[in-house]
């Protein structure tokens, strides 16, 4: 089968697009590919990336349902907990009854990263290739996994939002497939990557290492691979990108860039960073220090402030409770002591802790992160990270001081804070 050879799409720096250029530019974009009785695999983000999936959902039904012999979507989790039924169709706006009645060629199906038997091996990355992707950070093999299922299908179809990102620089593209739906292995290497990088030089720019590790493992799917690349603004899309996995991803990350980072003058002594509620433990909200971490000043405070949130995370919580959250140094200059964990864990735990020194056993992180949820005090002290009662914080009082130091974030995780003259260590030009 044959994909469409040039992108096509909408994206508007001005306004969001309507209803009906949403629906023209997506049924357009369908009408290009050759789907008469293939078999289509939707894949799409789970609950916490905004996205108008509803939308999105019933178009695609529209433009493929009588065209394919096969129309299921599978949800792209990487590492996170799988979606209950109720929670897959608030996510693509129906109801059970609706699945029945109108949409019933379509099924849906939850990414299983950590069962072998849901995943199969496609090919290997060399430690030549390794040394030359990571600039010669690393040099190991890498085994590639992937979700078998994906080779039952013609096509597939990923569907999702492009943001600055804390790990590969934008998200979206073939990131829906590594992680989204790859193995536990692929996963933990390039989150470490990203990681001994670190989230500030890394977050906002297209071309990193890890963007690399993830198009190579993506080449390795022989399955045609078609995408539609969001550029969610608010509400709604500001733009919409029909081609390949990686020049759609391409120019939605242009649009990305002039959409999603918002650049300040100087660095706040204090941040508030309000977590939506699709953010539902600390694993997710993580989001609102990667994406404030830039604009903090030396010795600043972030505090997450996410009442809504009880726990560090459903599927990492043992984890995360006994190694803590430390800076990127500490976990290098002790590395025999730490490198038996899941280096996708570490790596999250450097990104919420931010970047910092460890010298003469004595860590100092550049920044003071402190939880303001439904997490205990004994736990948040346990793991490294400061507390403070959520019923204490009253978001209003923060708002309007950026001339005082002090920065508040209503809805944070997505848009990028950087300072306009920022050093190199903080994504800066070198």
């Amino acid at each position: 089968m044959e994909l469409p050879k040039e992108t096509t799409g909408i994206g508007l720096e001005q306004r969001l697009l309507t209803e009906a250029e949403i629906r023209r530019a997506v049924l357009q974009g369908l009408q290009e590919l050759y789907v008469a009785g293939r078999r289509v695999l939707v894949i799409i983000p789970d609950h916490t990336r905004s996205a108008p999936l509803g939308l999105l959902f019933r178009l695609i039904y529209e433009g493929l349902a009588q065209k394919v012999k096969k129309l299921d979507y599978l949800i792209a989790l990487g590492t996170h907990p799988p979606m209950s039924e109720e929670m897959i169709y608030r996510r693509v706006e129906i109801t059970r009854r609706e699945h029945r009645r109108r949409f019933s060629k379509v099924r849906f199906f939850n990414h299983m990263w950590n069962d072998p038997d849901a995943l199969t091996e496609i090919g290997r990355l060399s430690p030549e290739e390794i040394r030359e992707i990571t600039d010669g950070r690393f040099e190991t093999e890498i085994a590639i996994t992937v979700n078998r299922m994906i080779f039952d299908y013609d096509l597939l179809l990923i569907v999702g939002p492009v943001f600055p990102h804390e790990v590969v620089g934008f998200s979206g593209g073939n990131k829906y497939l590594f992680p989204g739906i790859a193995g536990q292995r692929i996963i933990d290497f390039f989150h470490w990557l990203g990681a001994v990088i670190t989230n500030p030089v890394i977050i906002g720019n297209k071309w990193t290492p890890v963007r690399r590790v993830v198009d190579r493992a993506a080449a390795m799917v022989k399955v045609p691979r078609f995408a539609l690349s969001l550029v969610v603004k608010d509400e709604g899309l500001a733009g919409i990108y029909f081609g390949s996995p990686e020049e759609s991803w391409s120019q939605a990350a242009d649009l990305s860039r002039k959409l999603h980072i918002a650049y300040k003058e100087r660095p706040f002594h204090t941040v508030l960073s309000c977590a939506p509620e699709m953010y539902d433990d600390i694993w997710t909200a993580g989001k609102c220090m990667y994406k404030l971490e830039p604009v903090v000043a030396d010795g600043g405070t972030l505090i997450i402030y996410a009442p809504h949130v009880t726990r560090i995370s459903a599927t990492h919580g043992a984890i995360i409770e006994e190694v803590g959250y430390h800076t990127r140094d500490y976990f290098l200059q002790q590395w025999n002591e730490f490198k038996q964990y899941p280096w996708g864990v570490l790596a999250h735990s450097t990104h919420v802790k931010g970047i910092g020194t460890y010298e003469n056993g004595i860590e100092k992180p550049r920044v003071n992160v402190v939880l303001a949820t439904q997490i205990p005090r004994d736990v948040c002290e346990k793991v490294n990270l400061g507390y403070l009662d959520p019923d204490s914080i009253r978001p209003e009082e923060y708002a309007d001081r950026e001339q005082e130091g002090v920065l508040c974030v209503p809805k944070a995780g997505e848009t990028l804070f950087r300072l306009k003259n920022a050093p190199p260590e903080l994504g800066g030009k070198a």
